[in-house]
């Protein structure tokens, strides 16, 4: 059974490398404002030294399952209605559940 994060943030890539040796699965669901992660438009701030959408962008190279609230597309984030990158899965609140379900564990950051 997979773990599913329900959040991103800049401690997951490094924790995502210890689960996956362990033999686990790592699905990320983003939601709320955290959806602006998925979005090319989003860049790291001026002196921020963590770049949270290109960490995102390598977690789905590395075979990371990423869904984004579709509703959220339109409702948050600073960049509303702007699309989701190749990779980051607009997705549904039932698919949200199923994956909750069929996980043995879930986790949020």
């Amino acid at each position: 059974m997979p773990l599913f994060v329900s959040v991103f943030d800049f401690n997951l890539p490094p924790f995502r490398k210890f689960v996956r040796k362990k033999g686990q699965e790592v699905k990320i669901f983003l939601m709320n404002d955290s959806v602006d992660l998925a979005r090319d438009v989003c860049k790291k701030p001026d002196g921020y030294d963590q770049d949270l959408s290109q960490m995102l962008k390598d977690l789905i190279t590395n075979g990371v399952v990423v869904k984004v609230c579709g509703t959220c597309m339109a409702r948050c984030g600073i960049y509303k209605n702007h699309p989701y990158f190749d990779g980051a899965e607009q997705s549904t609140m039932a698919a949200l559940a199923d994956w909750v379900i069929d996980s043995d564990q879930v986790l949020t950051f």
